[in-house]
């Protein structure tokens, strides 16, 4: 499948979500989910992270440039909702290891998931917080010495993508970076209602719930320009 450039993003125009999983059991590697924010904010660190990966569509807007660069053909693939067709399709298949969250969010996620997917295999987990180079390297190493097929890791971007960069270099599997996707997984945070997200809506029912985003929402002016003006 051919990638195309969204400013200097490349990015699998992908059909569906069953289409991404296929071509990244094939290929393996990390699933990078981009959207307006991801384009604005490439920079030299997680640009090559992106490019030299599995980057698909998770936001409305970076679908409306694909579009405009002459694939009509790709979607929306939430992440939130991605990583469980990836447990549905592989559960009981293939092993799992789940990096990420607060410890208690962490717990409750693995409890679910065997819940949810008996016979799941996971084996490894542990919270999102590495607060020395010493756990950080443990982890890496645990992964390479566990081998699990499917690697989820919700610690939010670009600290996600370079952990998981890293953990690639040692050992290939599929990688996913989940940002928030335990806490709205276990209930801890409630995501967007249905019609907010059918709508395209969802980053502004999280902006009427989170005032505080509109300094960050605020540079996204900039990426409805280039989309007016096609300048993608």
């Amino acid at each position: 499948m051919e990638k195309i450039k969204l400013r200097n993003v490349e990015v699998y125009p992908f059909r569906s979500a069953d289409d991404l999983i296929d071509y990244a059991d094939e290929h393996k590697g990390i699933l990078v989910a981009v959207n307006a924010e991801k384009i604005l904010n490439a920079n030299e660190v997680t640009l090559p992270i992106i490019n030299g990966n599995i980057a698909y569509c998770d936001g409305s807007g970076a679908v409306l440039a694909a579009h405009q660069k002459g694939a009509p053909q790709a979607v929306k693939i939430a992440g939130c909702e991605l990583w469980l067709k990836i447990v549905e399709r592989f559960a009981g298949k293939r092993s799992f290891y789940i990096i990420g969250g607060k410890k208690a969010v962490n717990d409750a996620t693995v409890e679910r998931l065997r819940h949810d997917y008996p016979g799941i295999d996971i084996v490894g987990h542990r919270d999102g917080y590495l607060r020395t180079a010493d756990e950080r390297r443990a982890l890496i190493d645990d992964v390479a010495v566990s081998k699990p097929d499917v690697v989820f890791v919700a610690m939010g971007s670009p600290a996600q993508e370079i952990l998981m960069s890293e953990m690639l270099a040692r050992h290939k599997a599929i990688y996913q970076g989940l940002g928030g996707s335990f806490d709205v997984y276990t209930g801890t945070v409630k995501r967007a209602p249905k019609w907010w997200i059918d709508h395209n809506a969802e980053f502004a029912y999280r902006l009427i719930r989170q005032p505080k985003r509109i300094t960050r929402n605020a540079k996204f002016v900039k990426y409805a320009w280039w989309l007016l003006w096609k300048k993608f």
